[in-house]
């Protein structure tokens, strides 16, 4: 049914339970797997004159960014190989997660989007926003959006 699953991280421990839930899934539907890490733009300290000799160039931002993103795909790559998955990792840079994962989604011929969501609801999901959220009211694309269920009295 689904060729080629898009899954996101953010390197958190709920991420990377999700992800791997993700890729037990890409498993059952014989997919490939994109495993992608959004990092922030680079911002230029506007708030000063002078750039503060301590304030990282862009290059080593983007170096830093992009050893963390791997750091953050490679277990996920490393289970997808123990399931015997094709597999492609990447990072990628942007202001909005939601709108690059979308783009991504699109860019690389995803089938679908496989994400996570901390199972906030009510005034929690509407003040904090939602990754998750904006993805799904983005996308033309199927998500299927992995729940973390807390066990009961944790």
């Amino acid at each position: 049914m689904y060729r080629k699953i898009l899954i996101t991280t953010d390197g958190s421990a709920v991420s990377k339970h999700t992800a791997c839930a993700g890729v037990k899934f890409a498993q059952q539907m014989g997919a490939e797997v994109l495993v992608l890490f959004v990092a922030p733009e680079y911002q230029y300290p506007v708030y000063v004159e002078i750039i503060p000799p301590s304030y990282p160039i862009e290059e080593e931002y983007v170096e830093t960014m992009e050893r963390t993103g791997a750091e953050h795909t490679a277990p996920i790559e490393a289970e997808a190989a123990k399931c015997g998955l094709v597999h492609n990792a990447m990072t990628a840079f942007a202001d909005s997660a939601a709108l690059k994962i979308v783009e991504v989604a699109e860019e690389r011929g995803c089938d679908l989007i496989f994400m996570g969501s901390h199972g906030r609801s009510g005034w929690g999901q509407l003040l904090l926003g939602s990754v998750t959220n904006k993805v799904l009211s983005h996308t033309q694309k199927p998500v299927l959006v992995h729940r973390l269920i807390k066990e009961p009295g944790a």
